[in-house]
């Protein structure tokens, strides 16, 4: 298993690297005034759609359903009923997205009130039909990524998204080095998210030339595929929370000008580690715990529990206090160029620091749903989430009028953590969280080490002379900082015996499964 995280993981931060650097030249490019909050307001709602559907939220439903199949029907079976959801997704995922673009002025009111009787809404409404055959290529491409995790093919599943990223920055250092029309340049961005779903919905095509893993495709709405989707829609929206939180948190903001730019920059940073654990959580975790479940082992459904509990802790833990101890220079760093100013900055990194305290949260969700997906259970996870979205809107609308877009983020970041407080007394109550003992040992020394890491960060942070400006000395000073600071956080954990070198070799050197194939 934890070659397969490690495969997801290096996937999805090349990826996220990659979404770092777009969103730094999409700064530079549109900076953080009307045609930014315009554009950012239109890509939250396409890129909330693209997550829910790419990045594993299917898996929580179609992996559990595709295994049992394949486990008590065989391979022909599992094609069959692969082929139906292909073909039934793509159609359903078409026709909504045909009828989004219809509706996107009412779609962009509902979501952007602020923009109501501005030229920025115009601009949103553009913008976003412009994105939108995305989601139609985005649809096939789901199917496809979730039956390669299925196989315990994880390396396609985690590259693919590459190539939106890639097509996204070359337009925009093309759209730089031309010194474009911001709103011209916006609407030209907002086309290279389309072609961009072409590209990589016939990148798996090619991939899966000479493969049938989902034949033959047809549109299906029977009986065992209503179950299903009864199942794999409440499972999508669950697994879409902390992008769920983003909109609410734009809704309140869409009032305050800029406020929406901050968040989604603030946010950005955020969803690197998040992304890196969400995205393992559901491509791997879920295969791996349906396959125990169904197999009757509670050794492995342990083992499978207690090291997945630790990857996300112990990534989460050092990323929390890091962008809270370094906000505003890693914001300045990545950020703070061409139209995005030094005020831009310090809101953005106080946006930040109410973020990143919602992040270990968010991961502790993405480590409890999966024992719930693998039981084929998505009204508890589904439930959990729109507790924790109403919380946090009705608190972001209270303490964003009092404290402005930090109010707004601190609101955010309190229905982060009801979301994980549901799920976990659900699942205790449930079926328990059976930890092995190791982990039990682990878990505090991981928590230890991710403290003194911190405070070493911190002490050094204020004591290093120079501003961190973002630029030639200070940036590589911040860099250096960053990597002392991950050095020192992996000695610390052979130190305290948090992990094993020697285990942890042994553990890539493990290939997984591959008995499941067509």
């Amino acid at each position: 298993m934890i070659r397969s995280f490690v495969t997801v993981l290096s996937g999805t931060l090349a990826s996220r690297l990659l979404g770092f650097g777009r969103d730094a030249l999409i700064a530079a490019l549109l900076g953080a005034g009307p045609v930014a909050d315009a554009f950012l307001a239109a890509f939250q709602l396409v890129n909330v759609v693209r997550r829910l559907l790419t990045e594993g939220a299917l898996n929580a439903a179609l992996v559990p359903a595709w295994l049992r199949i394949y486990q008590q029907a065989g391979a022909t079976k599992a094609a069959a009923f692969a082929g139906r959801v292909l073909g039934t997704v793509s159609t359903g995922v078409f026709a909504a997205t045909f009828a989004l673009a219809l509706l996107m002025p009412f779609a962009m009111t509902v979501l952007a009130p602020g923009f109501a009787g501005e030229e920025t809404l115009t601009l949103a409404v553009t913008d976003a039909r412009l994105m939108l055959p995305y989601l139609a290529f985005a649809g096939p491409s789901t199917v496809l990524l979730a039956l390669s995790s299925a196989q315990g093919r994880f390396a396609l599943a985690a590259f693919a998204p590459l190539l939106f990223n890639v097509a996204m920055i070359a337009t925009t250092v093309v759209l730089l080095t031309r010194h474009q029309d911001p709103s011209e340049a916006a609407m030209l961005l907002a086309a290279t998210i389309g072609l961009a779903g072409l590209l990589q919905l016939a990148m798996l095509a090619q991939r899966r030339r000479g493969r049938n893993p989902a034949s033959p495709v047809r549109v299906v709405v029977d009986a065992e595929m209503r179950g299903f989707f009864a199942k794999a829609l409440p499972g999508m929206i669950a697994s879409a929370g902390p992008q769920l939180l983003a909109v609410g948190g734009a809704i309140i903001a869409s009032t305050t000008p800029s406020a929406v730019s901050w968040l989604y920059f603030a946010n950005r940073l955020i969803e690197l580690p998040l992304g890196l654990v969400g995205v393992a959580m559901g491509t791997v975790l879920v295969p791996e715990l349906a396959r125990a479940l169904h197999a009757g082992n509670e050794d492995a459904l342990s083992e499978v529990q207690s090291r997945g509990l630790e990857l996300t802790m112990g990534l989460a833990l050092p990323a929390t206090l890091g962008l809270m101890i370094l906000n505003e220079p890693i914001v300045r760093l990545l950020f703070e160029h061409g139209a995005f100013n030094a005020e831009d900055t310090a809101a953005t990194a106080r946006v930040l620091t109410w973020l990143a305290a919602a992040l270990p949260a968010q991961v502790l969700t993405k480590a409890l749903q999966p024992a719930f997906f693998a039981r084929e259970d998505t009204q508890t996870p589904l439930r959990a989430t729109l507790i924790g979205f109403s919380a946090a809107v009705a608190l972001s609308f209270l303490l964003g009028h009092a404290f402005g877009a930090g109010g707004i983020a601190a609101g955010l970041a309190l229905g982060a953590w009801a979301n994980a407080a549901v799920l976990l007394r659900r699942g205790a109550a449930r079926f328990g969280f059976n930890l092995q003992p190791a982990s039990r040992r682990r878990l505090p020394r991981i928590a230890l080490a991710a403290a003194v890491m911190a405070a070493l960060l911190w002490s050094a942070s204020t004591r290093i002379p120079g501003t961190f400006d973002g630029h030639g000395l200070g940036a590589a000073m911040l860099l250096a900082l960053i990597a002392v600071a991950v050095i020192l956080y992996t000695v610390l954990l052979l130190a305290l015996g948090a992990i094993s070198w020697g285990e942890t070799v042994r553990a890539l050197r493990q290939r997984p499964a591959r008995d499941l194939h067509l």
